[in-house]
């Protein structure tokens, strides 16, 4: 069996999407292991989650640094000691930015509580429930120097329910987007990906005979 895709999660919170992983991780089969977890603060549960799984932690906040720029160096060289094949911002609430994506550009990951490209930014299920859509989801992309708006490597639809509240539509959109980022994660890890313009290939990528 070849070796697991070394993963690196980001955090700010609880660590849902995380638990999901280190849990879907723990089949072999999977393809991937979550080497480290890095955080924009400390004393966070997705922190103690990582650390009651034995996976290395990190904690770095912007305010301990000069600058912004200063900042998205030293996360950039944090997660560069971990090696990582992918890295996955799960409910990490900070923008990477070029420093970071100049090492890893093509390799990190972001989820969105919306069907990109509609609905950016921080209200998602809020801005999808004022607009009256009947139709909402999840969607997983890679992350660009936009906010929400990097090439899309999967989406999850979530029907909007006429008694719907703002919270009952994200719980629902939170269910689908866990199962689309261990399927997908797994999925890159297994059978490697690639990314052409805004399309991102899953799989092998021989040509048709």
């Amino acid at each position: 069996m070849p070796e697991p895709a070394a993963v690196v999660v980001l955090v700010s919170g609880s660590g849902t999407n995380l638990q999901a992983l280190i849990d879907a991780c723990a089949d072999p089969a999977y393809g991937a292991r979550v080497v480290a977890v890095g955080a924009d603060r400390e004393g966070i549960e997705g922190l103690a989650r990582a650390e009651r799984a034995g996976i290395p932690t990190f904690a770095l906040s912007v305010k301990d640094f000069e600058t912004r720029e200063e900042w998205d160096a030293a996360l950039a060289g944090a997660v560069a000691a971990y090696d990582p094949d992918i890295v996955v911002l799960a409910g990490f609430m900070k923008l990477v930015g070029s420093t970071f994506l100049g090492v890893y550009g093509g390799k990190v990951v972001n989820t969105h509580p919306a069907l990109s490209p509609s609905f950016p930014g921080m209200h998602g299920p809020a801005d999808a429930l004022a607009y009256g859509v009947k139709v909402t989801g999840a969607t997983l992309f890679v992350v660009d120097p936009g906010v929400d708006t990097g090439p899309i490597v999967a989406q999850r639809a979530v029907e909007v329910a006429p008694d719907d509240t703002v919270e009952s539509l994200h719980e629902r959109i939170k269910v689908a987007e866990r199962g689309m980022l261990v399927d997908s994660i797994g999925a890159m890890a297994r059978e490697g990906f690639v990314v052409e313009g805004r399309r991102v290939r899953i799989g092998r990528l021989d040509p048709l005979d």
